[in-house]
């Protein structure tokens, strides 16, 4: 049978022989609690566990560059998915489409052993080569379209309406994609696994397509993981482009995907992270969305709390450019979490003698958006790095 306690916060099972709710409020051992949602009910002692020991600063290691090693090495061994190095590209690229001031072409590659992917590929106009930057879509829970988030679909006019509505509702009516391109970068962007091309998934398979990439012995977001590292390598080495100037991008989880491909990918020269990043003791906190599940396994790799924090692993790519925006109305993301994450990275860079290489900000005003005056403050800030 189920029940609850007075308030409404304490749901438990009590199976045959289970103990009973004490009058006090006290749990007996044999009882399996739940609190605040789906958060065990010894939830603190858990989060206490987590100390990070891996973390530049905690770590016995001393050399900055051993501790990249190290630290990247653990994170690669807890993404599950193997490397994926030796799968040739093989990229087919389809007609050119003229814009205003930049070509579009769609690209057919192969970043894993397992299947092709579809990309929007923006190319200036000029000689180049060019700097670039690879371009990472959110979640959003809106799986028909991915790559059309940020570059318009000039190829698809079924796309263009709902393109338009997600860039009207969180990027000032804008395709960044299209706007970097017009800027002189050659822009790449591709489809994570359940969108557009790749989907579309629906929000209630999620839960159920990473449980079933472990049963496989492997994980949903270590793919993504490494599909983003391997286009990161395939965009730096198209010959348009300055391979020394290649940078990542992204919003939401485009932006988690942009600073972790930052932190395993030697390719990206500077990374932009547009509302995502935080710690993750402040984030699991009653009420948070991480704790509904379902968009969370695209960000999970197992065991690895039990050494970084999410700052920790951004923190690889130290010393290298980076940005971190936050909305301070952004409910994904309480304050303190990322007040907790932006003194961890301030650290990392003060410690390589580069913190004006780092640009954390907090725009008081802004919830989680991506609108036109973050998109320019981005570009300039491209423009200065690379």
């Amino acid at each position: 049978m189920r029940g609850h306690d007075a308030v409404g916060r304490r749901a438990f099972v009590v199976g045959a022989g289970a103990a009973t709710l004490f009058a006090g409020g006290g749990v007996s051992g044999a009882e399996a609690a739940v609190v605040d949602g789906p958060l065990p009910d010894f939830h603190p002692a858990l989060k206490d566990g987590l100390t990070f020991p891996l973390a530049w600063g905690r770590s016995p290691i001393r050399d900055f560059r051993a501790w990249r090693r190290t630290a990247r090495a653990k994170v690669e061994e807890l993404l599950i998915v193997g490397r994926q190095e030796h799968t040739p590209y093989a990229p087919e690229f389809g007609p050119r489409s003229g814009a205003d001031g930049y070509t579009r072409e769609l690209v057919t590659v192969s970043l894993t052993p397992y299947e092709r992917v579809r990309g929007a590929v923006l190319t200036p106009h000029g000689p180049g080569p060019f700097p670039a930057v690879l371009l990472l879509h959110d979640h959003g829970a809106k799986f028909d379209i991915g790559k059309e988030k940020l570059v318009r679909p000039w190829y698809d006019n079924a796309r263009l309406a709902s393109a338009r509505a997600w860039a009207d509702r969180y990027f000032s009516g804008r395709f960044v994609g299209d706007e970097l391109a017009r800027r002189g970068y050659v822009v790449l962007c591709l489809d994570a696994l359940g969108w557009g091309d790749r989907g579309p998934l629906t929000y209630d398979q999620q839960q159920a397509l990473a449980s079933n990439f472990y049963n496989l012995g492997s994980s949903l977001a270590g793919l993504m993981a490494r599909e983003d590292a391997r286009a990161a390598g395939f965009l730096a080495g198209l010959d348009r482009v300055d391979t020394r100037r290649v940078a990542a991008v992204g919003f939401s989880m485009g932006a988690f995907r942009a600073w972790q491909t930052a932190a395993l990918s030697d390719d990206i020269a500077a990374a932009a992270a547009v509302c995502w990043m935080t710690g993750l003791k402040e984030m699991m906190v009653p009420g948070n969305n991480t704790l509904r599940g379902q968009s969370s396994y695209c960000m999970l790799h197992p065991g690895l709390p039990r050494f970084l924090d999410f700052p920790d692993v951004a923190s690889i790519a130290a010393p290298r450019p980076m940005l971190f925006f936050d909305g301070g109305l952004d409910p994904l993301f309480p304050a303190d979490g990322v007040r907790v994450a932006y003194d961890k990275l301030r650290a990392v860079w003060r410690s390589r003698h580069a913190e004006e290489r780092l640009r954390p900000k907090t725009w008081p005003d802004l919830g989680h958006v991506f609108v036109d005056r973050m998109q320019d403050e981005v570009f300039t800030w491209l423009d200065t790095v690379l």
